[in-house]
């Protein structure tokens, strides 16, 4: 799969994956699990465009369990970062949609498109190599979703 679009991201990403690793050391046991997924989903991107891994692999290895736990357990996503993305949040400028959205609700379209892409993969016999949805494009938004979202938790308080 061509993961092209991601050649921009990965120089600022090293970075975020850092800031994530010492945010992740907190005793909020759910919010330390949302850091933690949040940062291994970025690093999958990472990996799948240094090593040229295909989608199917990518989709397998992309988690939302600790976004399931977190609704099940009614988590307060705002404690991940309070108030709304602001301009100086975003570094893409594809993000500016999100403009004054809360964590809570990112974290939501998050989770909404991991689950969308497993479920395509499991209607398709196991494999999105022939599936009439662009995969690619799919994959690019999650992963600067996902991005937007530790850039805003990375940011001024």
């Amino acid at each position: 799969m061509n993961l092209e679009w991601l050649k921009t991201g990965i120089g600022p990403l090293k970075d975020l994956l850092t800031f994530l690793h010492s945010e992740g050391k907190t005793s909020d046991v759910l919010k330390k699990q949302l850091i933690r997924e949040l940062r291994n989903n970025l690093n999958i991107f990472h990996n799948a465009y240094l090593n040229k891994v295909p989608a199917d692999m990518m989709i397998d290895l992309l988690a939302n369990e600790a976004i399931k736990k977190g609704v099940e357990a009614n988590f307060k996503f705002k404690k991940l970062k309070p108030g709304r993305i602001e301009p100086y949040h975003i570094k893409d400028e594809r993000n500016r949609k999100y403009l004054g959205w809360e964590a809570e609700k990112l974290v939501d379209k998050i989770d909404e498109k991991i689950e969308e892409l497993k479920n395509i993969k499991k209607m398709n016999g196991g494999s999105v190599v022939t599936v009439k949805n662009n995969v690619s494009l799919m994959l690019s938004n999650l992963y600067y979703r996902m991005k937007l979202l530790a850039d805003f938790i990375m940011g001024p308080k």
